[in-house]
């Protein structure tokens, strides 16, 4: 199989989880972010274990000008190969009210989670169009449906990956290229150790009382929509761990 899957933010979490996966199912990897000491291993261990070829590319998605230059590095055998994108990279920076928010997160969490998924699909988009055929899996949030207390500038930005998410699959479709938005609810991965700076007390505290998510359900979910018949698209799956109903709304065990 030469078919390439490109996951941005691949370094750990979900992104790491859907490379380690789509590996074991035969799919080549471009797997990008920002600490090459996390890629070379990760590309390391797949290559070790899978009969794959991956290609690691170092890069911050805030970045215009490093995404398109680490892009355009590609080889054409492999560009022309690029079947899937999941658009993984994302963050949420600080948590409270609107006013007194930290102008530096807001830009993080912006610049990442919204300009990046722009940046890298406005240079992997040209490659599927070119083949006609393609998927692109966004990586959202239950944010991204409901907003919470605290979560304004997160919720804003995830709220503007599944309207992308619908406008790629309106300008796309006569490409005949796929678009999905995934939105998970609360899962155990880095997110609340980056959300909260560092504090791993409060972050752990996230997590407690049930059972979350996983990064590799989200994995699991991205390679089921990717390997649905041509015929067949999942425009849009919301997933949550069974003790949550609703963003703040979760059964924890006494």
């Amino acid at each position: 199989m030469s078919k390439y899957a490109f996951i941005t933010g691949a370094t750990a979490g979900f992104g790491k989880a859907c490379a380690e996966l789509f590996a074991k199912n035969g799919w080549n990897l471009i797997v990008t972010g920002r600490r090459e000491e996390r890629l070379i291993q990760l590309k390391n261990e797949i290559e070790k274990a899978e009969s794959v070829n991956v290609i690691p590319l170092v890069f911050d998605v805030r970045h215009q000008t490093e995404v398109s230059n680490a892009i355009s590095s590609l080889p054409n055998d492999v560009t022309s190969s690029i079947e899937l994108l999941i658009n993984n990279a994302g963050l949420a920076v600080g948590k409270g009210p609107i006013d007194e928010g930290e102008l530096d997160d807001w830009e993080r969490m912006i610049d990442t989670n919204v300009k990046g998924l722009l940046y890298v699909s406005k240079e992997v988009i040209p490659f599927l169009k070119a083949n006609r055929k393609g998927h692109i899996i966004n990586i959202g949030s239950i944010a991204g449906k409901q907003v919470y207390p605290g979560g304004n500038v997160y919720c804003a930005s995830k709220h503007a990956v599944d309207a992308l998410s619908q406008a790629m699959r309106i300008d796309l479709v006569s490409h005949k290229i796929k678009v999905t938005n995934i939105a998970p609810g609360a899962a155990e991965t880095e997110f609340s150790v980056v959300r909260f700076k560092g504090d791993q007390t409060t972050a752990d505290s996230v997590y407690e009382g049930y059972s979350p998510l996983l990064a590799i359900d989200i994995a699991e979910t991205a390679y089921f929509v990717a390997s649905r018949p041509s015929h067949v698209n999942i425009n849009d799956i919301v997933i949550m761990p069974t003790a949550q109903a609703a963003p703040t709304i979760l059964h924890k065990d006494s």
